[in-house]
C-alpha cells in the first residue's frame, strides 16, 4: 500500500434524531484496495458509505480525499459544485438497485456517454465510441448500444451501471452491495468482473456489503460494523479466518450455517 491514503475519513458521527447512524467512525483507504465494510442490517455501513461519498453530511467528523492534482479536498467543506465536479470524474457510485443509478429515459450507450460528456468530453462521436466499447468490457453485446436499460435484464443493468461509473477512469469507487438482489449465477459473474476491472483499472474501492462471502472474494481489509460502530478491523482473511470479537464470530458462524 502507498504510505499516502487515497481517503482519510475521522471520527464520523452522525444522528438521525435518538437513532445513532455511525459514532466516531474512522478509516483510511489506499490506492488499488478494496476495503469493505461488513455488518448486519442498521449497523450503520450504508450511512458511512454515503458520508464518505459526500450524499450525507455528518453532524461532526471529516472526510478527505486526496486527488488526481495531489491536492486534499475536504469533502464536506467543499461547494456542491466541487463535490458534483469530483463525483463526474474521480468518483464513482455503484448502487444497489441499478435503476438509481441509470437513466431510464435514454439508452444504454446514452448513459454511458452522458458521464463523459458532463466530465468534459465534446465531442459525441468519440463518446458514444467510448460507451461501445464500455459495454464490451462489461460483457454486454455493444450492438444493444441504443436499447433502454429498462430492457436489460438486472445482472445487465448491474454492468451498465458499472460501465457508466468506470467510463471517467475514477481513481475510488464506492460499491452499494452491488450484487444484492440478484441470482448466484449472475452475482458470481458480477463478481468476477469487478475483480477483473478492479485489478486492470487499479481501482481503490469501498464495498458495502452483507455477504460475507462477496467481502472476502473482493477486498483486502475488512470493517466489521455494529450499532454505527467499527468493531472490529484487519486483514480480510485474518478477520474473517480468526475473528476475534464475539460479534464478528456471530457473523462468520451464521454465515457458516446457511
Amino acid at each position: 500500500m502507498d504510505e499516502q491514503p487515497i481517503l482519510t475519513a475521522k471520527n464520523l458521527t452522525k444522528f438521525y434524531g435518538s437513532q445513532t447512524g455511525c459514532l466516531n467512525v474512522s478509516m483510511a483507504v489506499y490506492r488499488s484496495e478494496i476495503l469493505a465494510l461488513v455488518g448486519e442490517s442498521g449497523s450503520g455501513k450504508s450511512t458511512v458509505l454515503n458520508i464518505l461519498y459526500g450524499q450525507i453530511t455528518p453532524d461532526s467528523g471529516s472526510v478527505l480525499y486526496w486527488d488526481c492534482r495531489n491536492r486534499t479536498v475536504d469533502i464536506h467543506a467543499s461547494t456542491e459544485a466541487q463535490r458534483r465536479s469530483l463525483a463526474r470524474t474521480e468518483l464513482g457510485f455503484v448502487h444497489q438497485n441499478p435503476l438509481d443509478g441509470l437513466n431510464l429515459n435514454v439508452s444504454a450507450g446514452a448513459n454511458v456517454a452522458e458521464r463523459l460528456l458532463s466530465g468534459g468530453e465534446r465531442s459525441y462521436r468519440r463518446a458514444r465510441l467510448e460507451s461501445r466499447n464500455w459495454l464490451e468490457k462489461v460483457e454486454i453485446n455493444p450492438n444493444r448500444l441504443d436499447d433502454r436499460p429498462g430492457l436489460y435484464s438486472g445482472g445487465m443493468r448491474q454492468r451498465l451501471q458499472i460501465a457508466k461509473n468506470l467510463v471517467t477512469g475514477p481513481r475510488l469507487v464506492f460499491l452499494d452491495e452491488p450484487t444484492g438482489g440478484l441470482d448466484l449465477s449472475v452475482q458470481a459473474r458480477l463478481l468476477d468482473l469487478i475483480r477483473r476491472l478492479q485489478a486492470e483499472l487499479g481501482l481503490a474501492a469501498v464495498l458495502v456489503t452483507h455477504d460475507l462471502g462477496v467481502a472476502r472474494l473482493l477486498s483486502q481489509r475488512i470493517l466489521v460494523m455494529k450499532d454505527g460502530q467499527i468493531v472490529e478491523s484487519g486483514l480480510t482473511d485474518r478477520v474473517l479466518d480468526d475473528p476475534r470479537e464475539p460479534y464478528t464470530q456471530l457473523l462468520v458462524s451464521s454465515t457458516l450455517q446457511v
